[in-house]
C-alpha cells in the first residue's frame, strides 16, 4: 500500500542524498521514480538535485502555485507508468501541495516520498513541514550531529562572524556558510550571545 512519507531533519544530515539513494532503488528494480525540486532554491541554477558528497539526478522544478497532483497525472500520460515521487526541499512545499501528495498516494496508489526540514532559524516550523508531519503516514527523523558531540535538533542562520541571526525572512536560500545545525542547548547557547559558530571546515580523510 502506497504510503506518504516525511524524512526530516536539521541541515546538512544528509536528507538529498538519501533521496537519491531512493531514487536510484527504483532504477535499479526497473521502477521509475520522479524527483520534485522547489524553483526557490536556486542554488544548483537549474532542473537538478545534488547532495554534498557529489550525487546528483534530474528533477521537475516547482513553483508554490502549481498542483503536483496535476504534474504526476501529465507526466503519466506523457512518459508512462511510474512507481515513486520523491520531494527534496520539502519544507518549501504548500499546505495545499501536500494535500496534493496525499492524493497521489491515495488516489493513485504512488508512495511519495519527502525530505526536509522540520524547523527554520528561529525553531519555528516550515508550512510544508507543518503539514507533513500531521498528514503524514510514516515520520523518519534523519539524524546529524553538533559540533558538541550532541544530537542535533535545531538550525541557526549565522552571519559572516558566525553570530546567531535573531530576525529575518524565514526563507533565505544558503548553505555552510549560513546554517548551521546544533543541539537546542548550544541554541540557546548561540541565540543568547554565549557563543558563536564556526563555519564547518572540509570532511576529514578516512583512515
Amino acid at each position: 500500500m502506497a504510503k506518504l512519507y516525511f524524512y526530516y531533519s536539521a541541515m546538512n544530515a544528509g536528507k538529498t542524498t538519501t533521496l537519491l539513494q531512493s531514487a536510484y532503488n527504483y532504477r535499479e528494480r526497473g521502477m521509475r521514480p520522479l524527483i520534485f525540486t522547489p524553483k526557490v532554491d536556486t542554488r544548483l541554477g537549474g532542473a537538478t538535485v545534488a547532495s554534498r558528497i557529489g550525487l546528483s539526478a534530474e528533477a521537475q522544478r516547482f513553483d508554490r502555485s502549481e498542483d503536483l497532483f496535476a504534474l504526476v497525472r501529465a507526466n503519466i500520460n506523457r512518459v508512462g507508468p511510474l512507481h515513486c515521487v520523491l520531494v527534496d526541499e520539502a519544507q518549501f512545499l504548500t499546505r495545499s501541495q501536500v494535500w496534493q501528495l496525499s492524493e497521489i498516494v491515495d488516489g493513485l496508489q504512488i508512495p511519495a516520498l519527502c525530505y526536509g526540514l522540520r524547523t527554520d532559524f528561529r525553531g519555528e516550523l516550515f508550512e510544508g513541514s507543518q503539514y507533513l508531519l500531521a498528514w503524514s503516514d510514516e515520520l523518519i527523523e534523519i539524524k546529524t550531529i553538533c559540533h558538541s558531540g550532541k544530537k542535533a535538533t535545531m538550525v541557526l542562520r549565522v552571519d559572516d562572524d558566525g553570530r546567531a541571526v535573531r530576525e529575518g525572512p524565514q526563507v533565505q536560500i544558503g548553505g555552510n556558510e549560513r546554517y548551521v545545525s546544533v543541539s537546542r542547548a548550544e541554541y540557546k547557547r548561540v541565540m543568547a550571545g554565549e557563543a558563536s559558530i564556526e563555519p564547518l571546515q572540509p570532511p576529514l580523510p578516512m583512515a
